[in-house]
């Protein structure tokens, strides 16, 4: 299966209770369109906490700016606001320890415009089995072959228990907080 370097959908929106079902619904549909059908649910649960963090502690405005980037290997989810407020890890086990157990890494960092929460999952493209045709003879038939995987290959580890500050994903990185068209 050939997959596209980089697919990236973003959405800006005012963050309102019944408007989080529907973003993850979103989400959803966007990986199940590139067949990552089994990183819906943790996906979806880790938004929706930085989402509710985003509806609690910003304020009145709760606008954000919600990314998804798929590189082939890793999506990325990033939630990016005007506050400048950062935020914590509580040893609650809600908020961001829950991002932090559905991710492989996740981060925060400042823009010139507020802030943006990120979260990473190793996610390589699926990989599909087509028609198997009978070898005629053993001396025809396809060797095995196997590949090791290099350090570039492996998903990354979590990042800590603070996460980390400073490093934004994609094109937030490049534009200090707003979405870059797809």
């Amino acid at each position: 299966m050939t997959v596209p370097l980089d697919r990236h959908r973003s959405v800006e929106l005012q963050v309102w209770a019944e408007r989080v079902p529907r973003v993850r619904r979103i989400v959803a549909a966007h990986l199940r369109h590139w067949s990552l059908d089994l990183h819906v649910r943790p996906v979806g649960r880790a938004l929706d906490e930085l989402l509710a963090n985003v509806h609690r502690h910003v304020g009145d405005d709760n606008a954000c700016v919600v990314e998804l980037r798929w590189t082939g290997r890793r999506v990325t989810v990033s939630v990016a606001d005007d506050s400048t407020r950062m935020p914590r890890l509580l040893p609650s086990g809600g908020g961001l320890s829950r991002v932090m157990a559905l991710s492989d890494s996740w981060g925060t960092c400042r823009t010139a415009d507020g802030k943006v929460v990120w979260f990473t999952r190793y996610a390589e493209a699926p990989r599909t089995a087509g028609l198997l045709r009978t070898p005629r003879s053993p001396a025809s038939a396809p060797r095995a072959s196997f590949r090791s995987r290099r350090s570039s290959d492996r998903p990354e580890g979590r990042s800590g228990t603070t996460g980390r500050r400073g490093t934004c994903p994609g094109s937030l990185r490049r534009t200090g907080g707003a979405p870059r068209q797809a």
